[in-house]
């Protein structure tokens, strides 16, 4: 097996160390950001790499405007940025007095919205790229079939979906909660409780694709729903959650208010129900909400430029995905089932929004209409689709 695995977002990082002073590349621990980094820098004559998070790295820093200036030639890559916010005016200054593209390459494991500094202080002057666990399509794209299975179950986190056998995976994985939680979220300047912090992720998994009741939630935690907000605000902005909006029209319809909950890498869902192989997941309620994640977390990635929420009435009728652009709307729902069939309630749903596109999504082999405009198809054969459109 390789162990290094082609990134899609590659040649659009190339592109903006060539078009802007600072390129931003965040992502969660451990999905392969350093690994890209120095893939990247190997290729290039003149760049440097330091990890924030050693001693020795750190040392070159103590008078970083002069290690600025010393090396303007050159790419300076900053590992774990977050580790140094301070440092933020300071490239500010630097990139307005040298005025030359690809100055700066950052790497961070938390969001924009929690590196408030890096926002404010590199305005006009940075380009944020998202790089997440392992996608399907980079999957198939390095190892042609009949790893998408085992991707969706161990999730695409490097060490855990490269792991030798499912076992070494797991126990990685849940290595990983737990240093994420008494070390990573500390990090961040957050006082919060790791065992408190990882009951409300369980029941964030417990609730998979599933309507959130911030109340009732704050009271099984036996906190207030401001602080649910806050929570899940942390765990999204560290991007291990997706809060997912609801639809939002004057469709003459009583719609759901309430956002819809995902942990975005199966891998770590699984863990955290404490389900290990196929078997486990074939028998747990999760299993459709599993794959409705996996799905949607494919598609938003790889399909830029779309605004995403789901739909749901009053009534119940539902559709797991919305995506638009301009006065382009496509419904998407999620299926696991080889032989998927949708209800009266997808139905009635897509005529309320004006009868769309739509597609379904499931492990399938082949694309076939059940409908006039609306395709069953496989998660990569619908991106291929959209990158055609």
């Amino acid at each position: 097996m390789n162990t290094y695995i082609n990134r899609i977002v590659t040649e659009k990082i190339t592109r903006k160390l060539k078009t802007t002073p600072v390129t931003a590349l965040l992502g969660p621990r451990q999905c392969g950001k350093s690994t890209l980094a120095k893939a990247l820098i190997s290729e290039i004559k003149n760049a440097i790499y330091l990890d924030l998070e050693r001693t020795s790295d750190l040392n070159k820093l103590q008078d970083p405007e002069r290690f600025f200036r010393f090396n303007a030639d050159k790419l300076i890559c900053l590992d774990e940025i977050q580790r140094m916010p301070e440092i933020f005016p300071l490239l500010r200054a630097i990139v307005d007095e040298d005025n030359r593209n690809g100055r700066f390459m950052v790497l961070g494991s938390s969001s924009p919205d929690l590196l408030k500094q890096t926002s404010e202080s590199l305005a006009g002057r940075i380009s944020f790229i998202e790089l997440t666990p392992f996608l399907g399509k980079e999957i198939e794209d390095n190892y042609c079939t009949g790893k998408l299975e085992e991707l969706w179950l161990r999730g695409g986190f490097p060490r855990s979906f490269l792991a030798p056998d499912g076992k070494e995976s797991f126990e990685w994985r849940l290595d990983f909660i737990r240093t994420f939680l008494e070390r990573d979220i500390p990090q961040f300047g957050f006082n919060i409780p790791a065992r408190r912090l990882e009951r409300f992720w369980t029941m964030c998994a417990h609730l998979q694709g599933q309507l959130l009741n911030a109340s009732k939630l704050g009271e099984s935690l036996g906190v207030s729903h401001h602080t649910v907000r806050s929570y899940m605000d942390i765990l999204e902005q560290t991007f291990v959650l997706r809060v997912l909006k609801p639809f939002e029209a004057n469709l003459k319809k009583r719609l759901i208010k309430s956002p819809k909950v995902y942990i975005r890498d199966t891998g770590l869902l699984h863990t955290l129900l404490g389900l290990e192989t196929h078997n486990d997941l074939l028998g747990h309620p999760v299993y459709g909400g599993s794959w409705e994640s996996f799905a949607i977390e494919n598609i938003l990635s790889l399909v830029p430029g779309w605004s995403s929420s789901f739909f749901r009435t009053a009534s119940g009728n539902e559709i797991d995905l919305i995506l638009e652009r301009g006065d382009r709307r496509i419904a998407i729902e999620c299926k696991v089932s080889t032989a998927p069939s949708v209800g009266r309630g997808f139905w009635s749903a897509l005529g309320d929004l004006g009868n769309p596109p739509a597609w379904i999504i499931a492990p399938v082999k082949d694309v076939y209409p059940i409908k006039k405009n609306v395709m069953v198809s496989s998660i990569h054969d619908f991106i291929n689709h959209m990158h055609g459109i």
